[in-house]
């Protein structure tokens, strides 16, 4: 590996700007100790140039939100033909729209809580009120809330009093123009890491999420010491078998490549239902994915390293 050069990508302009920052200033560390020679390139107005000028052996994507995570930023490297780490365009749009993931899984037969997806339009044409009854009538209180697009818990908020429901709508709707309301599910909140091998996609031990608010948002994501995280999950031999058997199913039935993360309610009844998906998982000190890598006995840079070598070894397929 010593001998290629590979660009890490982080920044960009979405609200996970920073934290997308802190990925790419750990991943990068974790690639030079397995020996790798990584440059840390922002997404910014340069970028396409500097991809042309400076083209490097492999991009490795440490954005998050829409640029990272939609399909934009992989979209631009299959024009320019630069090996990429991660999900192609298609996949990510599938993954990066929660409405369209979670249809994907339930056509499978994979439980997931009911919802329903409203534009911001709608409120407005047939009134917030007779609109919001209906929600809670159909799903009922507590209700999750969260952007149909967009990661790190922005704008997700669970309401328990239809009261507070016009707010947290508004705070939502501040983060992205259409809400994902979800039936809140009581249990135990999982992640589960996959990464693609040579027998083809493995689950890594799950890590349950124990937050000391009792929800896992932005501030419980990112702040040292809000959240108690246990590696490996807290589960039983079947509970664990499923979390894995689900999050390998969200990784092919979305056409997710090379790294993937779901994210999974364990309810009270033993029924796990998948919650979203993630193409570009967060890489930071409280991440989950470095955890689960840890817990697993494996090195966060051995792993890039290796999918660094997948990327370069299918695009000269494709070329060929």
């Amino acid at each position: 590996m010593s001998d290629r050069c590979v660009a890490v990508l982080s920044g960009g302009l979405s609200h996970e700007r920073e934290v997308s920052l802190r990925s790419g200033r750990r991943l990068s560390s974790a690639l030079r100790t397995a020996g790798v020679t990584v440059e840390e390139w922002d997404a910014d107005s340069s970028l396409l140039a500097r991809l042309r000028e400076h083209r490097p052996d492999a991009v490795v994507i440490a954005l998050h939100g829409g640029e990272g995570e939609g399909g934009s930023i992989q979209t631009m490297l299959e024009m320019l033909d630069v090996p990429y780490v991660g999900a192609d365009s298609h996949a990510c749009r599938r993954a990066w729209d929660k409405p369209t993931a979670k249809t994907e899984l339930a056509r499978a037969g994979l439980a997931t809580p009911e919802w329903v997806v409203l534009p911001h339009s709608t409120f407005r044409e047939l009134g917030a009120k007779p609109v919001l009854d209906a929600m809670v009538d159909r799903l009922g209180l507590p209700m999750m809330l969260k952007p149909e697009q967009g990661g790190s818990a922005l704008g997700a908020q669970v309401v328990r009093d239809a009261a507070d429901l016009p707010a947290a709508m508004v705070g939502c709707l501040a983060y992205s123009e259409t809400v994902l309301a979800e039936r809140f599910i009581e249990g135990v909140e999982v992640a589960v890491t996959v990464i693609d091998g040579p027998d083809g996609p493995e689950a890594l031990p799950a890590v349950e999420i124990d937050p000391e608010t009792g929800i896992y948002d932005y501030t419980a994501r990112y702040t040292a010491g809000l959240t108690n995280f246990h590696t490996p999950a807290r589960l039983d031999d079947r509970a664990a078998a499923v979390v894995a058997g689900l999050a390998v199913a969200a990784h092919r039935l979305l056409g997710l490549r090379d790294v993937s993360r779901t994210d999974a309610i364990v309810a009270g009844d033993g029924t796990v239902f998948f919650l979203e998906a993630n193409s570009s998982p967060g890489l930071t000190e409280t991440s989950l994915l470095p955890m689960a890598i840890e817990v697993a006995g494996r090195s966060l840079g051995d792993i890039y390293a290796g999918l660094i070598e997948r990327a370069v070894d299918r695009t000269q397929v494709h070329a060929g």
